[in-house]
């Protein structure tokens, strides 16, 4: 079939597998560009198909020539339908890890569930014997907790107060007021137990109890804090509470793993088009004056330039840095005063007819159809396109 893109609010219901393809290669490029990632071999990435889960896998294997062991919730396309975008990012990374000579092997299937914890250690079992780095990277809607049953749905939401907030319709390409209700205290807590640290910590101790762990290993899992800006919506409401929750149980996760030698650590990266971002209301707008301001000063990084920096500066440097709550702090250069200042002091005065002008908002489009393999050079578009791939690396 041929393939366009079809958007509906923060999501395409369209995607190109060769487009996804040389997004993934282009990843590929970026990282064998670098200098060599002094880091462990056997990589576990529990999210390891879109935005930084994927990025972190691509940095480990092609940066350092690790064995990766993915995980992810994927749905395969069928001859009249495309499948997820991170289907086929994964179809694509198997394909080149091959070409390379790369162990990787991955599992499709929910990753809160106890049954895929027990497939992926069986896995580890067989092939890589102990992980030594676990990257947790998921970014799910809803979880069923799987010792209780009960489902919880995450929400995007204030606390304490209605707020009112600019941003841009991207449908209709306008700038407009989104006014979102209060969280109860039922929204908070869902949104805690989708979103927060009790899965990652689910995952080390039933890697550990199995003896996957190896002597040494380390954990890290992403979070993201902004600055004023944002406040009242991310750091300041459900979600921030849920990243919170990340700070408080990774004191325990890092004092079992620094029993054996390892660490335990929440990274603070930067704001990215991802397809959970593109989801909160404000996010378009200020993503759009972000990139403005930083391509301005050529300080822009997409994901796979944060994972570079988080495994060489940070996770695996002799002098990573750190705030003052233990956190590895990757988005440096996004907070720098200027630059939020910046995006502030144009925050205001954004109007519909200054889109174009004082917004990076076609960057942001851009990027955003590049998470479903489209807009990439030397992809032609008009080519008729097999939606079926199989991904060779499956662990069934």
């Amino acid at each position: 079939m041929i393939i366009k893109p079809r958007v509906r609010g923060f999501m395409c219901v369209t995607t190109h597998p060769s487009g996804c393809e040389a997004n993934v290669k282009e990843q590929i490029d970026f990282i064998k560009a670098q200098g060599k990632i002094d880091m462990p071999k056997r990589v576990l990435v529990i999210g390891a198909s879109t935005g930084y889960g994927l990025a972190a896998r691509i940095a480990a294997a092609f940066g350092a020539g690790a064995s990766t062991l993915g995980v992810f919730f994927e749905k395969e396309g069928t001859e009249k339908k495309t499948g997820s975008a991170g289907w086929y990012n994964s179809a694509a990374f198997h394909q080149f890890a091959e070409a390379d000579g790369l162990y990787a092997k991955s599992i499709n299937g929910d990753a809160f569930t106890n049954a895929i914890k027990q497939k992926t250690i069986d896995a580890i079992k067989a092939d890589m014997g102990q992980v030594d780095l676990v990257i947790y990277s998921l970014a799910a809607p809803r979880r069923q907790h799987p010792v209780t049953g009960v489902v919880h749905n995450s929400t995007l939401k204030p606390i304490g107060k209605d707020v009112t907030l600019r941003g841009i319709n991207t449908d209709k390409e306008i700038i407009q007021d989104f006014t979102l209700p209060a969280a109860s205290q039922e929204d908070i807590d869902n949104t805690v137990a989708v979103m927060g640290g009790e899965d990652w910590q689910m995952w080390i101790d039933a890697l550990d109890a199995a003896g996957v762990l190896a002597d040494g290993a380390k954990t890290s899992a992403f979070t993201y804090l902004g600055d004023k800006v944002t406040w009242d919506l991310y750091w300041g409401g459900t979600i921030g509470q849920a990243k919170q929750d990340l700070d408080k149980r990774v004191i325990a996760i890092r004092e079992k793993l620094a029993a054996k030698g390892g660490d335990a650590r929440v990274a603070v990266l930067k704001a990215v088009v991802t397809q959970a971002s593109s989801a909160i209301p404000i996010m378009p707008l200020y993503l759009s004056l972000l990139f403005k301001v930083m391509k301005e000063q050529g300080t822009h990084e997409g994901c796979i330039e944060q994972l570079y920096r988080l495994y060489s500066e940070c996770l695996y440097s002799d002098t990573p840095r750190l705030d003052d709550e233990g956190r590895a702090r990757v988005d440096e250069l996004e907070l720098i005063p200027e630059v939020q200042k910046a995006v502030e002091d144009a925050w205001d005065t954004i109007t519909t007819d200054t889109i174009a002008t004082d917004t990076d908002f076609a960057g942001y489009k851009a990027e955003f159809l590049r998470l479903f393999g489209f807009g990439l050079e030397g992809v032609d578009y008009e080519a008729d396109v097999n939606p079926l791939v199989t991904i060779k690396g499956m662990v069934e």
